[in-house]
């Protein structure tokens, strides 16, 4: 594959992705990455954004075996059916974000989503957007991947990263969402906040002095 056709010219705006948290368009078409403790619920959330019933509303999961890090079933039961995921685990380092390219370049799923240890370099990240491209002209879908990774991230080349932390309190659930990197937007953080079963809600801050909120 040649990286050298990627470019900012070549990159879509008008290619449909997800909506993070009903308020947050994520474009399709690219990789973002998600860091911090809770990256793995904000990946949830965002597939929770996808109401669609068909082949393409499933998750692949692509993750480590030898990590011992995984998805407590019960837990995700709270945020989506536990029947859209699909688990793909691979053995050896190199096949990870291979095998995510090869789920983006077939363009049957709308969000590939890969929990890695480390962050990637600038390479298969680019690597990563070309493949995703290329499933949107194979099918019409753009398909979304996420890459998970820990602490404050730092993938080289992702359209946007998103980091999520608990910050609970003694009555609600809450988390510290920081939007720290992003092409078309600046870094900026909310609270989430959620009740008891619910949907969890984002607490927009409030407008400066003298301006009139957008």
């Amino acid at each position: 594959m040649d990286i050298t056709k990627l470019s900012r010219q070549s990159h879509r705006h008008d290619r449909p992705g997800l909506r993070l948290l009903n308020h947050f368009d994520l474009p399709g078409g690219r990789a973002h990455e998600f860091c911090g403790h809770g990256r793995r619920r904000l990946a949830l959330w965002l597939a929770a954004a996808d109401k669609q019933t068909d082949m393409a509303s499933q998750i692949l999961w692509i993750r480590p075996e030898w990590h011992p890090d995984r998805l407590h079933m019960a837990g995700v039961r709270h945020e989506i059916d536990p029947g859209r995921l699909m688990f793909v685990e691979c053995c050896r380092p190199g096949d990870l974000l291979w095998c995510m390219e090869e789920a983006l370049r077939s363009g049957l799923t709308r969000l590939v989503v890969l929990d890695l240890p480390e962050p990637p370099g600038l390479t298969p990240v680019r690597r990563l957007h070309l493949a995703a491209e290329a499933g949107f002209e194979k099918t019409g879908r753009a398909p979304l991947g996420v890459i998970l990774t820990p602490g404050d991230g730092g993938a080289a080349g992702v359209e946007s990263r998103w980091q999520l932390s608990p910050a609970h309190g003694a009555e609600t659930d809450s988390w510290r969402l920081c939007r720290l990197r992003a092409r078309t937007a600046p870094v900026a953080e909310w609270a989430v906040t959620r009740a008891g079963r619910g949907r969890p809600v984002v607490q927009m801050p409030a407008p400066e002095p003298g301006l009139e909120p957008a």
